[in-house]
């Protein structure tokens, strides 16, 4: 009788445990949607009663439900998508290259003082200077193509994260580097091992201000030179047609693009290193 008396409690416990670990993710995922859901709501809110009371005609000032029959109308027609997904993949592929080399940048800058001291001053004139004033010389060099998008967002998606990257593997405790050592592990084999998973926390900081800037440096490319993206679509919206709440809705595309990626890099975040 007993024995048959625990068969029960031992698989509810079982399945307790099994449910138990959803909740808390629940509870996290919630936690990062509502702030977004009611900042959004506010900002359409306000949004509206702006339009109402200053009565500004649709095509100086559009409203949201406005700008929302447009947006639905521009991906029912086909005429969205295509500068889209051009636009997505110089975001995606500008900040994978971006990225990479800014990590590389960064290990060495935060394993050698000589190369600081060298590399920095070219580092920050070139964040200094502003990516929208390169972009016409950039395009001039590499032409309307691919090429020259991926090399702005690249230059604008670098000098976060590798700053990111020299400032996290230099707060890596030392007494870390000093065990890895003791158990004689070569120098790419500590900061494989040690020093970038010890300074993900700070990286990935890095990475997510390089994610949103990635959008704003393919639009910049867009807009300097090119036949496809949403920066091109904003061009012809205010140009030849002159149809703003289109324009509108392209910006909205955008922020839900920027937003979107944000959010991915935040999931990854606390999905390496856990809530901080």
């Amino acid at each position: 009788m007993s024995e048959l008396g625990t068969v029960p409690s031992a698989t509810a416990s079982g399945s307790a445990s099994a449910v138990a670990p959803d909740q808390p993710r629940r509870r996290r995922a919630f936690g990062l949607a509502w702030p977004i859901v009611l900042s959004l709501v506010v900002f359409v809110v306000a949004w509206q009663l702006v339009v109402t009371l200053s009565g500004l005609p649709p095509y100086i000032l559009p409203g949201p439900l406005v700008v929302a029959g447009r947006f639905a109308k521009a991906w029912t027609d086909g005429t969205m998508w295509p500068h889209v997904a051009q636009t997505m993949v110089e975001i995606l592929l500008g900040f994978a290259i971006g990225a990479a080399v800014a990590l590389a940048v960064g290990v060495l800058l935060a394993r050698s003082r000589l190369a600081e001291r060298l590399l920095s001053p070219y580092l920050v004139a070139a964040q200094a200077t502003p990516v929208l004033a390169l972009a016409p010389l950039i395009v001039l060099w590499f032409g309307n193509g691919l090429s020259s998008k991926l090399v702005i967002t690249t230059l604008i998606v670098f000098f976060p994260v590798a700053v990111a990257t020299m400032v996290g593997l230099r707060g890596v405790d030392p007494r870390l580097i000093e065990m890895a050592r003791s158990f004689r592990s070569t120098g790419w084999q500590t900061i494989a091992r040690v020093e970038v998973p010890a300074a993900l926390p700070a990286i990935l900081g890095g990475m997510r201000v390089g994610i949103t800037l990635a959008v704003i440096g393919a639009i910049v490319g867009e807009w300097a030179g090119g036949e496809k993206g949403l920066g091109v679509l904003i061009n012809i919206a205010r140009g030849s047609l002159f149809d703003i709440p289109l324009m509108f809705a392209a910006l909205a595309q955008l922020a839900l693009i920027g937003v979107s990626l944000y959010l991915v890099m935040v999931l990854v975040e606390r999905r390496l290193v856990g809530d901080r």
